[in-house]
């Protein structure tokens, strides 16, 4: 890639963004971290610094139309990378209007927000790259994350949607589904389940908690996703999803080939409903 592509990534302070922000800048993009404050954009300066490497960083909101607006136009990306995110753990019953408006504000109105005013300049290069960061649980679907989940499948939706809007114009769309991955979404997790101490699911989300610290050592690690979508986006001819981890080609394997009621009864049994 030369040194004229500008790669865009959102929620680049840490994880899965911050390792592709500082991949793309060690493969010669002109690499762009966005995030949501100053404290946070010194966060990616030390550690590009740290690294010998340069990124520029951003404040953007992606729930804020004036923010993506101004930060697009400003750099005029022919790479999007959606990774903004947050956990959005709890059972349906538990999760109010406004926090699964939140969910879906973040992670799916949001990326196609960015998209969409990135394509005209990629359409008139004839070149651009939409890479939207999803999830195995945009795949599949375990109780005590439905928002999440439904997050996630919204987004994979409308990515093969868009994927043949604009094959046409040169752009790739390409979703990256990794499965556990090593990051700080997990203590949001733990921080979300404290305030949900009261609920009837007390004892599931206990269950969900145990399970997922037994995880643990199968995580992967944010550089090897973050090497994924690099990948993607050097490949000239990219695959439209990109399952990350072997947690996630098994769960896809499973829930191609385990009936839906098997697949239920395991998930009861595993978390206590």
């Amino acid at each position: 890639m030369s040194d004229e592509r500008v790669a865009l990534t959102t929620g680049a302070n840490s994880g899965i963004g911050l390792a592709t922000a500082l991949e793309l800048a060690r493969r010669g993009m002109r690499s762009v971290g966005t995030v949501r404050s100053r404290a946070k954009a010194a966060v990616v300066s030390d550690a590009a610094e740290s690294m010998g490497l340069t990124i520029e960083t951003a404040i953007l909101d992606v729930t804020d139309a004036d923010s993506c607006e101004r930060v697009v136009r400003k750099y005029c990306p022919t790479v999007v990378v959606n990774n903004a995110g947050f956990s959005v753990t709890g059972a349906v019953e538990d999760i109010g209007d406004e926090e699964a408006r939140a969910a879906l504000e973040t992670m799916v109105v949001g990326p196609m927000r960015l998209a969409r005013l990135a394509l005209p300049h990629m359409r008139e290069v004839r070149d651009g790259r939409i890479i939207n960061v999803s999830s195995i649980y945009g795949r599949a679907t375990t109780p005590l994350t439905g928002w999440y989940q439904a997050s996630k499948h919204a987004l994979e939706g409308v990515s093969d949607a868009l994927r043949a809007e604009v094959a046409g114009d040169g752009i790739k769309v390409v979703l990256v589904e990794p499965g556990f991955v090593r990051t700080g979404i997990w203590a949001e997790v733990d921080d979300e389940l404290e305030g949900r101490a009261n609920s009837g699911f007390a004892p599931s989300y206990q269950r969900l908690l145990a399970n997922t610290r037994m995880a643990g050592p199968i995580m992967t690690d944010p550089a090897k996703v973050a090497d994924v979508i690099a990948r993607a986006i050097c490949s000239r001819n990219p695959r439209a999803r990109y399952l990350v981890g072997c947690d996630a080609q098994v769960i896809a394997g499973l829930r191609t080939w385990v009936p839906t009621q098997v697949w239920d009864r395991v998930a009861r049994t595993l978390l206590d409903l």
